[in-house]
C-alpha cells in the first residue's frame, strides 16, 4: 500500500512540475497568466490512498506589469477584459496579449494572425455600434474636403469706440476695429485666406465684413449684444458664399455662438474651420476608449472603428489555447461585450504591453519544494523495496 501511495505522490509532483516549468518558460511571454497544480488527498472510507491533482487553476484575474511598447498597436488593458480575436476559420478566442499590427489587406491582426474584433465604420465614417466584425484600417490617401463650416467665438471689446473713418475700407485700418484670418480649403484642396473685418457701428452693435484672398465676398453681418454682454444676433449660422476659380464655390456656415461683449480686449477663443487638403496616411492612433483613427500628413485623423472587449463571470474558467489566448467554456460563462472603459471593463493603453504575471522568485521556490517532495516519495519507494527484499530473504 505504501508503494502505491508514494507512486501517487510522484505522479502528483510530476503534474506540479509541469505547471511550474510552464510558468517559468512563459515568464517573459506577454499576456501570459500563471497556473498552479492543486493537490487533494484520496481516501477509501478512512483508508489513505495517497494524493491526486484535483485541478490546474489559472490566475487570469491577476494582471501583469504594464510596460512600454514600440508602436501604437502595442495594446494593454488596464483593468478587466480581453481582446476578442477571430482565426481564419472564424473561431473566437480571447487574449490579453496586445501584440497587434496589420496584414496585407489592412486588417488589424495579432502576432498569430488572428483578427481583432470591434465596431466598424460605414462609408461615411460613422461608427456602426452593435455590429461586431474584423477591423480594417484604410491604407490609401484621403481626398481634399472643401471648408463648409467655421466656428468663431470671440469677446468683443465693450470699451471700443467706433472707427474714426467711414465707410468701411479693408485697405484702411482706421475704418475697422479688428481683423482676424482663417485658413480655408476649396474642393481641390487649395488653401485660401478668409479674413473677417470687425466694425463697431453703435453701442452693443457690430458689423462683420468678409474677404477671401483679398476679395470682398458675401454680405456684411450684424452682431448685437444685450446690456449683460450676451449675444442677441445672429441666431444660428451665417452663410458666406465665395466663387473660386477652377473649383466649386465655397459655401461656409459661420457660427458665432458663445461670443460675448465685455469690457476687456478683443480676444478669440475658438477659430476652427472644417476642410483639409488631400493627404497620405502616416500612422494610426488608438484612444483609451478603444477608438481607432488613421492619421494623415495634413494633420487630420479619420475614425476607423472601435475595439470591443469581453468579460466573463468566471474568467478563471476559460480554457487556455495556443497563442496566449483562451476559449470560452461552460465554467467561464458567456462573454459580455463592451467598449473599453465602460462598465467593469478596463481602458486600453496604446504603446504598452501587459507582461506575464508569473512571480519568478516564487516559482523557483516552488520548484525546490517540488524537488524535495519528489525525492521524499522516491525515498518511500526505495525504503519499501528494501523492506520487501528483507522480508523475502527471511522466508
Amino acid at each position: 500500500m505504501s508503494f502505491n501511495i508514494a507512486n501517487s505522490g510522484l505522479n502528483a509532483v510530476t503534474e506540479q512540475m509541469n505547471s511550474i516549468s510552464n510558468n517559468i518558460a512563459n515568464s517573459g511571454t506577454v499576456g501570459y497568466k500563471s497556473s498552479r497544480a492543486e493537490f487533494s488527498s484520496i481516501y477509501a472510507q478512512s483508508q489513505p490512498l495517497g494524493v491526486s491533482v484535483s485541478g490546474v487553476t489559472q490566475s487570469i484575474t491577476r494582471g501583469g506589469d504594464i510596460t512600454a511598447g514600440t508602436n501604437p498597436l502595442d495594446l494593454a488593458i488596464s483593468g478587466n477584459g480581453f481582446f476578442v480575436v477571430h482565426d481564419s476559420s472564424g473561431a473566437t478566442s480571447y487574449t490579453r496579449a496586445g501584440y497587434f499590427g496589420f496584414d496585407k489587406e489592412g486588417y488589424i491582426v495579432n502576432n498569430t494572425g488572428m483578427k481583432i474584433q470591434g465596431f466598424p465604420v460605414d462609408g461615411s465614417g460613422n461608427l456602426q455600434v452593435g455590429t461586431v466584425s474584423d477591423l480594417q484600417i484604410s491604407t490609401g490617401s484621403i481626398p481634399a474636403k472643401a471648408t463648409d463650416s467655421l466656428n468663431f467665438t470671440a469677446n468683443f471689446d465693450a470699451q471700443a469706440k467706433e472707427p474714426v473713418k467711414s465707410p468701411f475700407d479693408p485697405a484702411d485700418k482706421d475704418s475697422y476695429n479688428h481683423s482676424y484670418t482663417t485658413q480655408v480649403f476649396d474642393s481641390l484642396g487649395r488653401e485660401h485666406t478668409m479674413t473677417q473685418y470687425i466694425v463697431k457701428t453703435n453701442e452693443n452693435e457690430w458689423q462683420v465684413h468678409y474677404s477671401v484672398d483679398g476679395t470682398s465676398v458675401g454680405s456684411p453681418v450684424d452682431i448685437k449684444f444685450d446690456q449683460n454682454g450676451a449675444m442677441l444676433e445672429p441666431l444660428g449660422n451665417v452663410m458666406v458664399d465665395c466663387p473660386i476659380a477652377g473649383a466649386q464655390d465655397l459655401n461656409i456656415a459661420v457660427n458665432y455662438g458663445g461670443s460675448s461683449q465685455y469690457g476687456s480686449g478683443f480676444s478669440v477663443s475658438n477659430n476652427s474651420s472644417s476642410g483639409y487638403a488631400s493627404a497620405e496616411r502616416t500612422g494610426v492612433q488608438v484612444d483609451k476608449d478603444g477608438t481607432i483613427y488613421a492619421t494623415y500628413s495634413n494633420g487630420e485623423r479619420m475614425l476607423q472603428g472601435q475595439l470591443v472587449l469581453a468579460n466573463f463571470t468566471n474568467p478563471n474558467g476559460l480554457s487556455p489555447s495556443n497563442g496566449t489566448s483562451w476559449t470560452q467554456t461552460s465554467a467561464s460563462g458567456n462573454p459580455v461585450l463592451g467598449t473599453p472603459g465602460s462598465g467593469l471593463l478596463g481602458a486600453v493603453q496604446s504603446y504598452a504591453l501587459e507582461g506575464s504575471n508569473v512571480n519568478l522568485t516564487a516559482e523557483l521556490v516552488n520548484l525546490m519544494t517540488a524537488q524535495r517532495n519528489y525525492q521524499a516519495n522516491t525515498k518511500v519507494i526505495s525504503t519499501n523495496d528494501s523492506m520487501m527484499q528483507s522480508l523475502f530473504q527471511a522466508l
